[in-house]
């Protein structure tokens, strides 16, 4: 008989297979982040405001300021939902969970953030050219039906920017969470993440609808009702992963680091 060795201890979990969930879900999941927000809100709003600065901060770093912010943000995404997930746990919050993404898995959350940079160059990229060609094409014709071409292009554009920004964003939306309490690989982790969006297309249409609607009522106050919607995206995401997933080791105490 074969011997066959045990599992290293950093070894990557499988790919956990996504479930199916209905609309209903998505009116519960941000019921739940609010829920874990009002738990402990001067921890969540100062975990948030720390959580802005180092964006902002990482946006202003000289030549590389634009790409360092959106490779950064799925590390304290990460952070976030490691919150969320002591709190679903009956653990007090901490600010220093938002930390939790760069102490365990930074390498791998990193790599998904390059991915997160990357897409979003591509699909500027490929937006960009469409457009622009559109608008010399315009030009060469020139009269009414130049100045037509040249806008349906970049209207066409604009549309095939927002297309492929959508997929790239399926593709992030779980992929923090399943690196950091699943110890997904961070390639199979978007994986994941954009066929669990793809198997329930509704809800998350339905979600991302209600998003929308909450992003613009949170800048109504100054801008400060970002305050509250950061954790209660967190929460939300946190509940969202959970129910998608439902994963048997999802809250078992957190493995060793893999770095």
């Amino acid at each position: 008989m074969t011997h066959t060795p045990s599992r290293p201890a950093g070894h990557y979990h499988p790919q956990p297979e996504p479930g199916t969930v209905s609309p209903a879900h998505a009116l519960q999941w941000l019921a739940t982040g609010w829920r874990l927000f009002i738990q402990a809100p001067g921890v969540w709003l100062l975990q948030t405001l720390i959580f802005i600065l180092i964006l902002s901060a990482l946006g202003f770093v000289p030549f590389i300021g634009w790409a360092a912010a959106p490779v950064a943000f799925p590390v304290l995404v990460a952070g976030l939902v490691a919150g969320a997930d002591a709190q679903a746990r009956g653990e007090a919050l901490r600010v220093d969970h938002l930390f939790e993404g760069i102490r365990r898995h930074a390498g791998n959350l990193l790599i998904v953030g390059g991915f997160h940079l990357l897409g979003a160059l591509l699909a500027a990229i490929i937006a960009a050219a469409i457009g622009g060609s559109a608008v010399l094409t315009g030009m060469l014709v020139g009269a009414f039906a130049g100045m037509g071409l040249a806008a349906g292009g970049v209207m066409f554009g604009v549309l095939v920017f927002t297309l492929l920004w959508s997929l790239l964003m399926m593709a992030l939306w779980f992929a923090p969470a399943l690196v950091m309490l699943q110890r997904v690989a961070p390639l199979d982790a978007m994986k994941c993440s954009a066929k669990a969006c793809f198997g329930n297309l509704l809800t998350f249409i339905v979600l991302a609808i209600m998003l929308y609607v909450l992003a613009w009522v949170a800048m109504l106050p100054a801008g400060l009702g970002i305050f509250v919607l950061v954790p209660v995206l967190a929460g939300a995401l946190h509940a969202a992963w959970r129910d998608t997933f439902a994963p048997p080791l999802a809250l078992t105490p957190p493995e060793q680091p893999l770095e």
